[in-house]
């Protein structure tokens, strides 16, 4: 069974009585909206998602891809200036790998450390 909620502290309004003073209607809102609210502060964006963390993920993933497309690139180069097909691009390939997972490493102990 549904109950309507009372917008008055005190007693529901009786017929023919005048209006409530409004006049701290913003006073119980405060007060009703603190009831709510979380202890501690809160650093969260859209759907609860904490956005300090949603970041420092976006940047590592990005740190890993740059890295591995970097390699990639510089091995492709070489291997057509210096005619070594496949193998210096798999060895950049594997640096650029080796590279991304180092920074994301070093990353996530820097956030740790911080978060201490």
């Amino acid at each position: 069974m549904f109950v309507a909620a009372q917008m008055t502290d005190d007693r529901p309004p009786q017929p023919g009585a005048p209006p409530p003073d409004l006049g701290d209607f913003g006073d119980r809102l405060r007060r009703a909206q603190g009831q709510n609210e979380p202890v501690g502060p809160q650093e969260t964006g859209a759907g609860g998602v904490n956005a300090k963390g949603m970041g420092a993920a976006f940047r590592i993933a990005t740190e890993l891809i740059a890295a591995l497309v970097v390699g990639a690139g510089l091995g492709l180069l070489l291997d057509r200036w210096l005619g070594t097909r496949p193998i210096l691009l798999l060895v950049f390939l594997a640096l650029g790998m080796a590279s991304g997972i180092l920074s994301a490493f070093r990353e996530a102990k820097r956030m740790g450390a911080a978060s201490e």
